[in-house]
């Protein structure tokens, strides 16, 4: 695996997020997505992972869940599901889920299927090389639904580059738990 300097925090975003017809909205928080993407960060090294959601019923549901599998029957059923989610966080927003994680100034780095404008435009191994050599904290963000807002991601400091794979037809809808996985194999893997 890659020597990571920088601390780094992933973040599933479910606000401000479109969808199929490009309108702003606020998807549902999945129980898929909270398990497979905690195991995908838990194995790649990552301090933190944030479920970020403006209501609270949704940051009740991934409480609950938590609960279940850390203290509750779900512990002793599957410890090493409890081990995956140790680092599993909720926030309202990204602003408060960095300033809960002990890094305000974290630079915000987000993904999307499909290119579009940033600040900075990271390739896969010039963010790899980025948190091997710098100290400074960053955030990868991903989108939900039909993905992060263009203003969102033309907030942040850097975009990461799309997954791009060998379809026929340039086919890049892969479920976000997917696209966690390949990202951090990209970036962290041993390969």
């Amino acid at each position: 695996m890659t020597k990571r300097k920088a601390p780094l925090a992933v973040a599933l975003m479910h606000y401000p997020t479109v969808d199929r017809q490009k309108r702003v909205v606020a998807t549902n928080i999945t129980n898929f997505d909270i398990h497979d993407i905690a195991r995908a960060c838990r194995v790649y090294g990552i301090d933190r992972y944030y479920l970020i959601h403006p209501l609270q019923d949704q940051l009740m549901f991934v409480e609950r869940v938590l609960d279940h599998w850390r203290v509750g029957q779900g512990a002793k059923f599957n410890p090493m599901r409890r081990t995956a989610l140790t680092d599993v966080h909720t926030a309202k927003n990204l602003e408060a889920a960095v300033t809960e994680w002990g890094f305000p100034n974290a630079r915000i780095v987000a993904t999307a299927a499909r290119p579009m404008e940033a600040q900075k435009a990271y390739t896969f191994k010039e963010f790899r090389t980025t948190i091997e050599t710098e100290d400074d904290p960053y955030v990868l963000v991903f989108g939900t639904g039909f993905g992060l807002t263009t203003e969102f991601v033309g907030s942040c400091y850097g975009i990461l580059e799309p997954i791009s794979g060998a379809s026929k037809d340039n086919y890049r809808h892969l479920s976000v738990r997917s696209a966690v996985s390949i990202c951090l194999d990209r970036l962290l893997g041993s390969w």
